[in-house]
């Protein structure tokens, strides 16, 4: 697992690599005409001088994509190729349309984009590929209509750290709730039917009783932390599959009368959850490394971009200091296994 082996042997020099700090974006795309359609131009194998990737994200000032982008600016610098984050203020799929279209005119090699829906991205991500753009995706997937999926960890495996810690923190029985992100994130919606399976098969005595939506939104999910605890009283866990919402659920729960009686676990940064760790609001949360997830997707692009892959089953290529990878099923690398989060471990990482 490329996470728990980098995390055993972290040094302080990577560690400030880690640091939360975003490229500055723009936050609305320059007027469209009709998205530059000659591939011929742009589908010969680029030198990596000549790589030129938008970064888009679901949403700009998040965290979780801060550190994301930082590991794709370090391969990039690698590799010599250049990069632009840009995207929407909020998380939303027609919001990213107009930032692929715009990539497309400019004829950029390749887009690191994470969808905000599934499906609905598809025509504006067809017509840059006509026109010779790699599409990559990276954290949410479009599994229809991109090259390549860099996937942080399986759905079934993200599945399975969540339920063991819904399962540890409330002892093994009574209520649980799902805090998401936005109601058509293709990865949240995997991660929480997977849940429920697992949930379904193996633990009887526990009841997940209500999936609600902050939308990537910090003021959102915090108000619906709130209204999750006046609709069930007798909640035990409140699982948030989301950076944001982890956070906004333990600054909640950190102030209420629920601190030591609900616990909140899921997916988050340590530097967002170190405070709530430490005061007992949360015993135990999980993430992957966000800025390998990046860096990773750069050098596959890189590999796309010069013919290493073709994103067959099978292809394999190195990822400068994470080492070799090889294209999976459905044409997606895996990154590796969450890693737990707690208050033994906590002050090993910064991100």
């Amino acid at each position: 697992m490329k996470f728990t082996k980098t995390a055993v042997a972290l040094s302080a020099a990577a560690l400030a690599l880690m640091s939360a700090c975003t490229t500055p974006a723009a936050t609305t795309a320059p007027s469209a005409s009709a998205p530059a359609t000659d591939a011929a131009a742009s589908s010969a194998p680029a030198a990596s001088g000549d790589l030129k990737i938008t970064i888009l994200p679901k949403n700009l000032g998040n965290p979780y994509f801060d550190t994301s982008t930082k590991g794709m600016e370090a391969a990039a610098k690698e590799i010599g190729a250049t990069t632009e984050q840009v995207g929407p203020a909020e998380a939303a799929a027609d919001a990213q349309v107009q930032y692929i279209e715009t990539a497309t005119q400019q004829k950029v090699s390749a887009i690191a984009l994470s969808a905000n829906d599934q499906t609905a991205l598809c025509d504006s991500v067809k017509a840059a590929q006509a026109a010779g753009v790699k599409v990559v995706t990276f954290d949410s997937d479009a599994p229809t209509c991109r090259d390549l999926f860099i996937n942080q960890a399986t759905s079934e495996g993200i599945a399975k750290v969540l339920v063991e810690m819904a399962v540890d923190q409330s002892g093994g029985s009574g209520e649980v709730a799902v805090l998401s992100a936005t109601a058509n994130a293709t990865n949240q919606n995997a991660w929480i039917d997977a849940m429920k399976k697992s949930l379904a098969a193996d633990h009887p005595d526990i009841k997940l009783v209500d999936v609600v939506y902050g939308d990537d939104q910090d003021q959102k999910s915090f108000d619906e932390t709130q209204a999750l605890l006046q609709k069930h009283p007798k909640l035990k866990v409140i699982v948030a599959p989301t950076t944001v919402g982890i956070a906004a659920a333990a600054r909640y729960i950190s102030t209420s009368d629920a601190k030591g009686k609900v616990m909140v676990t899921g997916l988050g940064t340590p530097n967002d959850m170190r405070a709530f760790v430490k005061d007992g609001t949360v015993k135990e949360f999980a993430l992957w490394n966000p800025e390998e997830l990046g860096y990773l997707t750069v050098h596959a692009i890189k590999a796309l971009a010069d013919g290493t892959i073709k994103g067959a089953e099978g292809d394999k290529f190195t990822a400068g200091k994470l080492g070799d990878y090889t294209v999976g099923a459905n044409q997606t690398v895996l990154l590796g296994d969450p890693y737990k989060f707690n208050a033994e471990n906590i002050d090993n990482f910064n991100f």
